[in-house]
């Protein structure tokens, strides 16, 4: 390659964040190239469904070329812990929890029957009448622009399920709604987490009901907490093993078990 044919090439970069595809997310100029799966020209559909309705704080889809997919690179910032202080705001909380109103307002009437989803963390009782839910709202999954929330990214575990469901999930990860043992490991910074649930309920609008379902789905994912991780580390991928052994294997989310039983009484007063 000539000195002239590497200036013009495009930028090329690994980009940070996530545990399964560490390392295999790669920006080329204005692409973003990662491994597709089964699911994913189904969850390319549902980002086209939404964007072409106005919604677009969602990764674009642009193709699936054999066993890699291709999708528009946003531009922004996207924490990795230890996350940073802006990322920790109220304001920042805030702006992802209008983001993903957003998003499930643009699934309605989305075909949830056709296509392939993955159940590795989808409600397991979606109801009669459920949004898709991105089910993985963690900070490394959003990009901010001046601290604002602006887009999600990696949809892999995208799946119909309940409102509540989704917003119980950002909760857990973006509070965060855990003990205080790990939170400090991913530089979180004590904070006031029963207001800050009081804070995803409003800025989300959900009703006395909506509320009440909230809590009752964040029971539900406590308790299933590790399940996840550990199919991961029993098959033997690295990424999982790494992060298992370096959180304390189950004792880490039996710790978050017993911290949310003792906790969870300060949680449901601030919804009231």
């Amino acid at each position: 390659m000539t000195a002239d044919e590497r200036e013009e090439a495009p930028h090329r970069e690994v980009l940070r964040g996530g545990v399964a595809y560490a390392g295999a997310v790669v920006r080329i100029g204005d692409e973003v190239t990662r491994p597709a799966n089964t699911h994913s020209a189904t969850i390319h559909r549902f980002l086209r469904h939404v964007r072409s309705i106005g919604f677009l704080g969602a990764s674009e889809p642009l193709a699936i070329e054999g066993d890699r997919e291709r999708l528009a690179f946003v531009a922004g910032d996207v924490p990795v812990p230890p996350y940073p202080a802006w990322a920790q705001t109220d304001a920042a909380l805030a702006s992802i929890v209008r983001l993903v109103r957003g998003l499930h307002d643009a699934s309605a009437g989305f075909d949830v029957d056709h296509g392939s989803w993955s159940d590795e963390l989808s409600d397991l009782a979606p109801g009669r009448h459920p949004v898709i839910c991105h089910n993985d709202v963690c900070l490394e999954n959003v990009v901010f622009r001046d601290g604002e929330a602006v887009a999600l990214l990696d949809f892999d575990y995208a799946a119909p399920g309940r409102a509540a469901f989704d917003l119980a999930a950002l909760a857990r990860m973006c509070l965060p709604v855990d003990d205080d043992v790990n939170a400090p490991r991913f530089g979180w910074t004590p904070t006031d987490r029963p207001a800050r649930l009081r804070l995803v309920a409003d800025a989300y609008g959900l009703d006395p009901a909506g509320r009440s379902d909230l809590v009752a789905c964040l029971d539900e994912s406590i308790e299933r907490g590790g399940e996840f991780v550990l199919r991961h580390v029993e098959a033997g991928e690295p990424g999982f093993v790494e992060m298992w052994n370096s959180m304390g294997g189950m004792e880490r989310f039996d710790r978050r078990r017993r911290w949310w039983a003792a906790a969870r009484h300060a949680f449901v007063d601030s919804l009231e």
